[in-house]
């Protein structure tokens, strides 16, 4: 039994209520459950309760034995001294408040339906190796449910990706164009690289950017120098371009004092790396994008499509680096492919979008944000192709985030009673 059990009978109401009593005999009557606080403090808030003659208006607390209370330390916790009932599956202890008075207790463990937990514990005792733990029982569930709970997940997930850019935008002093530098040069590290392109950013301040981004020599000196690549080895000492953008990098990092924020090339990721993936490659593509695409932001909010949005990524790679893998090293190179720009499009500029229209009260570029991932073609890995298998719509990368969240924040951590799939197995038993 998990306390989330609890919750969700306390919430729905979800138990025998005949001749409801205190655990010291006195009569209750809910008048309102109160309502779920995602905060820190009691589990319910505003609720509305009589007991014996007085009504009460409070908090609800909920343990799985009222001697947790104790064990969280809510008797020193003043946020505590508004519960007004402590629900419990068992009444193990009295608990009281930071002053000293006792609170009322109901066990709930007598008075659960039978039937409602057996549908509960086949849901979340489903084998740790099972797919979803709903699997067996998806055929019960309409289609809409399906589709519903996918839509939820997926605003959801844009939802917490916009809260990172907000809080991105904050540390960088609300400046939109400086955010969207910063999410655009950690986006194209795509997970491996990440973390040493998002200190780049900082190696490569953008107000220094601004004043070098209409020479590609500058720029590529500055992006390439600070990420540590301009190093002297076998492949660069008779590499010419690669000796002229080191003494470049050399003057610049002098005059704008950047020699402590550069990185090591020690410092980057090539472990089961496709050469198309090198971090190089990856930075050569940034620097014809920065020096293409002067006003970075205004360009990616203004997109009023995808194909707006691909043309943008497709500026023009520096020469050297369409035919070299890492400094002295040559091969083709090939551009910024279709799969990595939609990658781009779905991290950086949806999340982007929202996060700005949340900023400035436009909910209808929240919508025509998200329907962007509509246009582009359905993600497929092994998380998704489960959900495939199991018949949830995977027509578009909207889906695909839908179902990737679906499984993070549901199935995965078996959060069943906060999906409306699991729900509505556990509440009726042919879910139909």
């Amino acid at each position: 039994m998990r306390e989330d059990f609890y919750h969700y009978v306390w919430q729905h109401q979800y138990f025998d209520k005949t001749d409801l009593r205190t655990a010291a005999g006195e009569e209750i009557q809910v008048l309102r459950p109160g309502h779920r606080n995602a905060d820190a403090g009691p589990d319910f808030l505003n609720a509305r309760l009589r007991v014996g003659e007085v009504e009460w208006n409070g908090a609800v607390e909920i343990h799985l034995r009222a001697s947790d209370w104790a064990r969280h330390q809510h008797q020193t916790d003043p946020k505590y001294d508004q519960v007004i009932l402590h629900v419990v599956g068992q009444h193990d202890a009295d608990v009281a408040r930071t002053n000293g008075s006792l609170i009322p207790a109901l066990a709930l463990q007598p008075r659960l339906l039978p039937e409602l937990l057996a549908r509960y514990e086949a849901l979340v005792e489903a084998p740790a190796a099972a797919p979803l733990p709903c699997a067996p029982l998806l055929n019960r569930v309409p289609e809409i449910t399906k589709t519903m709970m996918t839509e939820r997940a997926l605003l959801e997930r844009v939802e917490r990706k916009a809260d990172a850019v907000m809080a991105l935008h904050q540390h960088l002093g609300q400046d939109w164009e400086a955010t969207a530098y910063h999410a655009l040069m950690a986006a194209f590290g795509f997970q491996k690289n990440s973390e040493p392109l998002a200190r780049l950013a900082k190696a490569v301040p953008l107000a220094v950017l601004r004043r070098h981004r209409h020479d590609q020599r500058q720029l590529e000196a500055l992006l390439f120098g600070q990420a540590g690549f301009l190093v002297d080895n076998e492949e660069t000492s008779g590499d010419d371009y690669i000796q002229d953008l080191k003494r470049e990098h050399a003057f610049l990092s002098h005059k704008y004092n950047l020699e402590a924020t550069a990185l090591r090339v020690h410092e980057w990721n090539y472990l089961r790396l496709r050469p198309a993936n090198f971090p190089p490659v990856r930075l050569g593509q940034l620097a014809g994008l920065l020096h293409a695409r002067p006003a970075l932001f205004d360009a990616l909010l203004t997109a009023q499509h995808v194909g707006a949005l691909t043309e943008f990524f497709r500026a023009p790679v520096p020469p050297y680096w369409r035919t070299h893998y890492r400094p002295g090293r040559p091969g083709k190179v090939p551009a910024l492919g279709k799969s990595s720009t939609d990658l781009l499009i779905t991290n950086v500029v949806v999340p982007l979008r929202v996060a700005y229209a949340r900023h400035v009260g436009q909910p209808e570029l929240v919508e025509s944000s998200v329907a962007l991932l509509t246009e582009l073609p359905a993600e497929h890995n092994q998380f998704t192709d489960v959900y495939e298998a199991l018949g949830f719509t995977h027509r578009s990368a909207a889906d695909s985030q839908g179902l990737l969240a679906l499984h993070k924040n549901y199935c995965a951590p078996r959060r069943c009673l906060h999906c409306v799939i699991g729900s509505r197995l556990v509440q009726h038993p042919r879910a139909v």
